[in-house]
């Protein structure tokens, strides 16, 4: 099975270029022109194993937010895409990751229905140029372009890159568990309803 996808979107505020595969090493190459943007997908792919390359040109003279809203709408999508009918997938997945003071609880659901749960307070307004609500902005594109349930809590936390970086990393463990294959249901759609 072939699990990859590549996306492109061209806007009049963004050129977006993405490959994905889900069956990958981890291995990222990530140039959006937001730095701390780029930090979290490597963290997105390292940790999940999925193998990703993306390349945005945005109107950063503005701000990051069409670029980041962007990156997410074609990652969600390469996201859906590569996981096809969803047969023989785990569809869920949960992880709590500490970055030192910090700690992030996410589960997923890769149910092909969209909702998100965010509870997660910032410090500041910024995390070196991207302003901190753009992480919701991000997760809450992504959950909702790929279809999938996504719960992100964070009880606690000092340091807002240390919450970012947990978030990002606990959601790419909990990806790496509901994308695998499940050896008892490789022939099986994971649901009731027969369809994902």
């Amino acid at each position: 099975m072939n699990r990859t996808a590549e996306i492109k979107r061209k806007t009049n505020e963004t050129e977006i270029e993405i490959s994905l595969n889900l069956d990958g090493k981890g291995c990222t190459d990530c140039k959006t022109g937001v730095g701390f943007l780029d930090h979290m997908l490597d963290h997105l792919g390292k940790h999940s194993l999925c193998d990703m390359t993306v390349r945005a040109k945005g109107d950063l003279q503005v701000d990051a937010h069409h670029t980041v809203e962007d990156v997410a709408i074609c990652l969600g999508e390469a996201l859906e895409k590569a996981l096809g009918n969803k047969k023989g997938i785990r569809r869920y997945g949960n992880a709590r990751v500490p970055m030192d003071e910090a700690l992030a609880d996410v589960s997923v659901d890769l149910s092909g229905r969209a909702a998100i749960v965010w509870n997660v307070s910032f410090l500041s307004d910024k995390i070196g140029e991207m302003d901190t609500q753009l992480i919701q902005e991000f997760i809450s594109r992504f959950a909702n372009v790929a279809k999938m349930n996504l719960h992100v809590n964070v009880p606690y936390g000092s340091n807002d890159h240390h919450i970012a970086e947990a978030i990002f990393k606990a959601l790419a463990q909990a990806l790496r568990q509901a994308k695998s294959i499940d050896p008892d249901r490789t022939d099986e759609i994971p649901s009731t309803k027969g369809t994902l």
